[in-house]
């Protein structure tokens, strides 16, 4: 695996290395000692899949509060999703800004997304799926949202025209510090 800084703080693309014959391919997803080597966390405690069946569709963009804060690792497994973080940290010198990247079944790229950052993606063809490892447990009352078109972050959807938009995703308010 190699750890490719992003813009934001403590976020990472983690390119998978993956190895061909003629039976196919096989890569590494996760590897706790490469994963410490990069002072990355390594307790993740709950694995999630999402399946997406319309191009187009935003999904989050989600974060819990402390003590539940998540870090996530995020592999497209079929398909391609545009993923999105959110800086949600007040001390991070990147609090406030955005990151997005395509990752599709053939880039062989996942995104780490640190604690304190909110998370959401949008779809760029039917049928996507992503398989997401977490540090934390789902823990409903904590769950808290940013509205995916909140006009602080701006961020630059691919698909202007989102197919579907959850109607808990819609109303998460406009965020304040």
């Amino acid at each position: 695996m190699l750890f490719q800084p992003t813009p934001l703080e403590g976020a990472h693309v983690i390119a998978l290395q993956r190895h061909q014959d003629e039976r196919g391919s096989f890569a590494r997803t996760w590897c706790r000692r490469e994963f410490a080597e990069q002072g990355l966390v390594t307790e993740l405690v709950q694995a999630n899949t999402a399946f997406t069946r319309k191009r187009g569709t935003i999904r989050g963009i989600h974060y819990q509060l402390a003590p539940h804060g998540e870090t996530k690792l995020v592999h497209c497994v079929h398909g391609a999703i545009f993923d999105v973080i959110v800086d949600l940290r007040p001390a991070s010198a990147t609090y406030c800004q955005w990151f997005g990247i395509r990752l599709t079944t053939e880039s062989d790229r996942l995104l780490y997304v640190p604690e304190g950052c909110a998370h959401g993606y949008q779809t760029l063809s039917d049928d996507s799926a992503i398989i997401y490892l977490v540090s934390e447990f789902y823990t409903p009352e904590a769950e808290r949202g940013v509205r995916w078109n909140d006009p602080r972050f701006k961020i630059q959807w691919p698909i202007t025209d989102a197919a579907v938009i959850s109607d808990k995703d819609r109303s998460w308010p406009d965020y304040t510090d």
